[in-house]
């Protein structure tokens, strides 16, 4: 049974967000809100806790899952980027904005793309799930908590709790989410390539998306 944290949206109660961040440090799964959207967390480093995340969300290993950090600093140990991308991504964060970056062997394997050898990394600019980070003291893995046969994620947390009570460990409350994916930005292979448009304004960053005529 998920337990079930309601916190204040701006100002977080650092007790109920302690048992939270007991929960995940411990291997559970649990729901989240981000700048973006609701999303489901686990600690980076279990096994279990990753498997669990992508069988909820019904996702092989080639689905990219995103690294949540605080802030840039955490970004040496787990990402390879060049000065003209590290200019960008200070542009972009925090903010609705998701990187693809070539992983470092900091990453394990497991969470990684298998064929590129990349992950996703944002940092999100939302108080809750800043605090949330500040107390895990470490990135968390997280993926949009978007259900099996659904295109729209989970917005509401009574509903989260209610469809997921027996698959995760813990429900963070913070009121509603934007509902607008992040806007994905794809680094690894040198120049920064749209690969999706969403909440994070591109023209801020000087890109622009162009759609796949194949699509």
């Amino acid at each position: 049974m998920a337990q079930y944290f309601e916190v204040h949206p701006q100002h977080p109660q650092p007790r109920l967000l302690k048992q939270a961040a007991a929960i995940l440090q411990q291997g559970g799964v649990a729901a989240v809100p981000t700048d973006s959207s609701y999303a489901l967390v686990c600690h980076l480093d279990d096994k279990t806790a990753v498997d669990a995340l992508r069988r909820i969300r019904a996702v092989d290993e080639r689905h990219h899952l995103t690294l949540l950090c605080r802030d840039l600093s955490e970004l040496s140990s787990y990402a390879r980027v060049d000065n003209q991308q590290y200019r960008l991504l200070k542009m972009a964060t925090p903010g609705p904005y998701t990187f693809i970056l070539e992983a470092t062997k900091e990453v394990p394997r497991r969470v990684s793309h298998p064929s590129r050898r990349t992950i996703g990394l944002r940092v999100p600019d939302h108080v809750v799930t800043q605090a949330l980070l500040e107390l895990m003291g470490q990135p968390l893995l997280a993926t949009t908590l978007i259900l099996p046969g659904q295109t729209q994620a989970l917005n509401d947390a009574h509903e989260i709790r209610e469809q997921l009570q027996k698959q995760v460990q813990a429900v963070v409350d913070a009121g509603a989410c934007p509902m607008e994916p992040t806007s994905v930005i794809d680094l690894s292979a040198g120049e920064p390539r749209v690969v999706r448009q969403g909440r994070g304004d591109l023209d801020a960053l000087g890109l622009v998306f162009v759609a796949d005529d194949a699509a």
